[in-house]
């Protein structure tokens, strides 16, 4: 039972304890505390002046050096103490692309009678905040995202060098950080598929017998055949020309239909005709080789999509 005690004590002490999604509270079985490069020169010229006091039995020395021993005690528990008690608790987090920094917000509480100085957090970037007496605040921690899926970064590292810089007291905190990252939209906006496609009907090609009924301001996406070059000439806008099957304005996006090398640029793909489709206010649906969204529109709608592919 003692080695495994010693063990998870040795495990608070790199990687701090289980991941949670409770607030968590800085005790004195969090927190560590040990000298740094400062620190440990100013315990060796402690160890210097006793060992010059003792040669030359000169009691102005023997003074100095237990004076500054004191110093150094009381340094470390006010270090100790620029930790102890905060409270720490996990906020939301808003999913991201792929590549985009994702934000996790943190909320510190410090119910003490008195303010905290330089208190240091680290996620993936530090971040330095000061805290007054019987205050809460929420930071927010930034760490880079690559892939597409559920994105965990890890540990969150609060520190002090308070009050002199002698001592660095610490608490690794693992919250069960995690946030949604959806593919990388491609950076080119492609066009949508062709209109026979728009009532959910596999391939086709092109107008065919569709009679055409008027002209809207071109948006992103639009197929490059259907833009009203003669207005374009003109210098009379940028249209795009509306055929029959278009009278429903509802598209199929669908994964065995796109081009791509590989899986995450077909969903790179994807990612950016969901985009969009939402920002021209179609309904489009969604067709994935386990899972069909029917056509719809709105945030909701948009949500479920990115997540689908986020999570394919």
């Amino acid at each position: 039972m003692s080695r495994l005690a010693a063990w998870l004590k040795a495990r608070r002490f790199f990687v701090g304890a289980a991941a949670s999604d409770k607030p968590v509270t800085l005790t004195h079985r969090r927190i560590f505390i040990l000298p740094n490069q400062r620190g440990i020169g100013f315990c060796a010229l402690i160890l210097l002046l006793l060992l010059i006091a003792f040669v030359y039995a000169n009691n102005l020395v023997y003074l100095l050096a237990f004076l500054l021993s004191g110093v150094l005690v009381v340094t470390m528990l006010h270090s100790f103490k620029s930790l102890a008690g905060l409270m720490l608790q996990k906020g939301q987090s808003t999913p991201v692309f792929a590549g985009e920094d994702a934000v996790f917000n943190l909320h510190i509480s410090n119910p003490g009678n008195f303010g905290r100085a330089a208190i240091d957090i680290v996620l993936e970037q530090p971040l330095t905040v000061t805290l007054p007496s019987q205050s809460k605040i929420t930071v927010r921690l930034y760490a880079k995202t690559r892939n597409r899926g559920w994105h965990r970064p890890g540990k969150v590292t609060v520190s002090s060098l308070y009050p002199l810089g002698l001592f660095r007291a610490w608490a690794p905190v693992q919250f069960d950080f995690k946030v949604l990252v959806y593919p990388k939209p491609a950076e080119q906006s492609l066009p949508f598929p062709d209109a026979a496609a728009v009532n959910g009907e596999p391939g086709g090609g092109g107008r065919g017998g569709e009679d055409f009924y008027g002209v809207r301001e071109y948006q992103p996406g639009d197929a490059i055949k259907h833009i009203h070059w003669k207005a374009l000439a003109k210098r009379q806008g940028v249209f795009s020309k509306q055929y029959g099957s278009e009278r429903a304005d509802e598209l199929w996006l669908d994964y065995a239909q796109i081009q791509g090398n590989g899986v995450e640029e077909r969903l790179s793909r994807l990612c950016r005709w969901v985009i969009n489709a939402e920002q021209a206010g179609l309904r489009y649906g969604l067709r994935l080789p386990e899972l069909v969204l029917a056509p719809s529109s709105g945030s909701e709608h948009y949500r479920k999509c990115l997540t689908a592919l986020a999570l394919f």
